[in-house]
């Protein structure tokens, strides 16, 4: 299949493709004698696999080094599990100044008329 094929069916869009590719984080597509890139299930799988590990969080530098990892064999099993634990916990972290900010906003909008608009007034004597 071609990449616009290949984007309506992994919602991975062309430009990503071609980025991810350019940079190592999916293998090289094979190319036909016009050079048009031939998708197969395998590229498929890879695009799939990036898309969801990007989705939880993975940085592509992250990615990058566990695809490496991942290509070395299972001597790298271990290092490709603390690699993923060390990715969980950034997002952990991610998730909880979230959480927080989405309280905050919840405490504000709750609370508008009797917190914020007197905080407001003061701010307009500015």
């Amino acid at each position: 299949m071609n990449i616009k094929e290949a984007s309506e069916r992994t919602g991975v869009s062309a430009d990503t493709i071609r980025y991810y590719e350019r940079i190592g984080l999916i293998p090289p597509i094979e190319r036909n004698h016009n050079g048009v890139r031939q998708i197969d299930d395998e590229d498929l799988r890879w695009l799939e696999f990036s898309r969801y590990m990007r989705h939880a969080g993975l940085s592509v530098e992250a990615l990058i080094e566990y695809l490496a990892l991942f290509r070395m064999g299972d001597a790298t099993i271990d290092t490709r599990i603390n690699l993923l634990k060390e990715q969980r916990n950034e997002l952990k972290e991610r998730i909880d100044v979230m959480q927080e900010a989405l309280e905050r906003l919840d405490f504000k909008i709750e609370n508008y008329r009797g917190h914020m608009v007197p905080t407001e007034e003061k701010l307009k004597d500015f």
